[in-house]
């Protein structure tokens, strides 16, 4: 699809191409529904059950593309006028059904489901500008073997990989060689001479949390601006009816349940989401958001004081939005609202799940359970990512000695410590068997690649002992020390902890000053104080290596050399020690 190299890029209906002005309306209404849903992740089965409340311990099975899609179907029963959108990260850090096939699996499903537009979240870049190209053009992978990539023979789907029917949207991800949207900014839909736009839009720090090398070459504007400034090309194609899709969202205090899902606590304060829609167009009618997992249905201020509905629907297909519009057709303007976040509720009786999708899932499920069920390894007991006070998991102790052990020899010159980051962490080691059958504490590969979806390459570099210093401070906010010009301004969002192998400690303490949360006199490696002006080798993944998550001291690392994938470093690591057990968790100290 062609992009147009000007301040704002103008994308024509999927169902009329050659819209001419003026638009005539008739002088009824006319509902329009919209079902929006965000952060799939690839999650093409249930991802579990969903508690009725925070205080009841009864659960719903939730979920499932099957699902979803019959709920689909039986909003559109509805209404046919009907439009299905995403708002970002429907695919990357997928489940192993997905991810192993590059996610091709998903797109499929969701040609099938009916989706119409996705914004581009930021884990849709993951693996680089080409490869979600891909993703909406098809096509094979261009580097994977055959036995992951276009496998629609086997699954039921055309041969090659056919792409995404649904348009990508990107206002704000500029491409900075050509000066062009990477995709569409945004897209506009007619239904019987309504016309309604939608604008894609992405977070503007995806650049600080993606791998740098797959956002190289990419620019990312602020949110609201872009949007703003595309409120005159809507309005020349006769658009009055103009809502938002956005990866970026907010949180709300009380956890998720049945319950819960049309919350609006706290009104989203002081975070991203409101901020953003405190400062739009009066033309915006509605923000349907996402990044945060949180499930919300609020109403926000815009420019001019008028609030506007404001929804996110959780994450993982849990939850869809379902959303309907009424248009005055005489001016095109929208005069009501309802928004209503649902539970994909998998014991439903009015709700049939899609045969042909559920074949979809399972014919890939088919081609990968070899794979899949490998027995890697085992462990004594599960092994949970979640950090203690001071920032420490016990997966993240064992990962860290495993990239710690396999770059551990003569060819990497022997490193003496790896740190990875928390968000590489995707999932916990359960000890409980799998549905597969294998036992407990018996760990599949397909649990392995669980945890560590992105397949990172493990990086060995040479810092000083100052430089490891500045890497420790630079997991907290306000400190900026080796940043890059373009950086923001005020380091870290939140703390994030890097997690760290056995042998490496020290004690940090929340001083709300910058660059003086950890004691240099605290670290140690292998029980000697670390050395400011000494030269260490260190492993981490190539996504920190780049200066991911904002760790820039890390590009400043010297002498590089890179090793295998996290996931095979883990598969190597628990293959070697039987019974593998949660430390002590004592690496990291917290002072009170």
């Amino acid at each position: 699809m062609k992009l147009y190299k000007t301040t704002l890029w103008l994308v024509l209906s999927l169902i009329n191409t050659g819209c001419s002005l003026p638009i005539r309306y008739s002088s009824e209404s006319e509902a329009i529904k919209i079902v929006a849903f965000n952060d799939f992740h690839g999650q093409l089965e249930s991802p579990g059950n969903l508690s009725q409340s925070k205080s009841l311990s009864s659960l719903t099975p939730v979920g499932g593309v099957d699902w979803m899609a019959g709920y689909i179907d039986h909003l559109k029963n509805q209404n046919p006028n009907t439009i299905v959108v995403s708002a970002g990260d429907l695919i990357g850090a997928s489940p192993f059904v997905s991810a192993l096939f590059h996610d091709e699996a998903t797109i499929e499903a969701m040609n099938r489901l009916g989706l119409d537009f996705n914004a581009v979240g930021n884990h849709e870049l993951d693996e680089g500008t080409d490869e979600l190209k891909r993703m909406q053009n098809g096509g094979c992978h261009s580097i994977d073997d055959h036995d992951h990539t276009c496998r629609g023979s086997d699954a039921g789907t055309p041969v090659p990989f056919e792409g995404a029917h649904f348009m990508f949207l990107a206002a704000n991800v500029i491409e900075t060689q050509t000066g062009a949207t990477l995709f569409p900014a945004f897209a506009i839909r007619k239904i019987d001479d309504i016309a309604i736009g939608f604008i894609g839009i992405t977070l503007k720090e995806a650049k600080t949390i993606v791998s740098p090398h797959s956002v190289k070459g990419l620019t990312f504007l602020d949110e609201a601006q872009t949007i703003n400034a595309l409120i005159p090309a809507l309005r020349e194609q006769g658009v009055e009816a103009i809502v938002i899709l956005i990866h970026q969202g907010g949180t709300v205090p009380a956890p998720l349940s049945v319950a819960s899902i049309n919350q609006c606590d706290g009104g989203l304060a002081h975070s991203p989401i409101q901020k953003i829609v405190n400062q739009l167009h009066d033309a915006v009618d509605l923000v349907i958001s996402g990044h945060t997992h949180q499930a919300y249905n609020c109403q926000i201020p815009n420019q001019a004081g008028r609030n506007i509905p404001v929804t996110s629907a959780d994450a993982q297909g849990r939850l869809l939005t379902d959303i309907d519009l009424l248009i005055d057709r005489s001016t095109g303007d929208v005069t009501r609202i309802a928004a209503n976040n649902i539970v994909v509720d998998r014991n439903t009786p009015n709700v049939t799940p899609d045969v042909d999708i559920k074949k979809l899932v399972e014919g890939y499920k088919a081609i990968a359970q070899e794979q899949a069920n490998k027995i890697i390894g085992t462990i004594s007991t599960s092994i949970s990512r979640t950090a203690n006070f001071a920032g420490e998991s016990a997966l993240g102790d064992v990962i860290a000695d495993a990239h710690l052990a396999a770059t551990q020899n003569a060819l990497f010159r022997h490193p003496v410590a790896a740190f990875t980051n928390s968000g590489d962490i995707r999932a916990d080691l359960s000890y409980e068997s799998s549905e597969t059958g294998e036992g407990n504490g018996k760990v599949t590969f397909a649990e392995a690649f669980a945890v560590h979806p992105f397949r990172g390459k493990l990086v060995v570099m040479t810092l000083t002992g100052a430089q490891i210093h500045t890497l420790l401070e630079q997991q907290f906010t306000g400190c900026t020390e080796a940043y890059p010009p373009d950086a923001p301004p005020n380091g870290q969002p939140k703390n994030r902890v890097l997690q760290v192998s056995n042998g490496f400690s020290y004690q940090w303490q929340q001083t709300n000053m910058p660059c003086v949360n950890v004691d240099p006199a605290s670290i140690s490696i292998n029980g000697i104080p670390l050395d400011t002006n000494a030269r260490y080798r260190i492993t981490v993944n190539d996504f920190l290596a780049d200066g991911g998550d904002q760790f820039y001291i890390l590009r400043q690392g010297t002498d590089r050399i890179e090793g295998e994938t996290d996931l095979q470093a883990l598969e190597k690591y628990l293959g070697k020690h039987p019974f593998v057990s949660p430390g002590k968790q004592d690496r990291i100290i917290r002072l009170k």
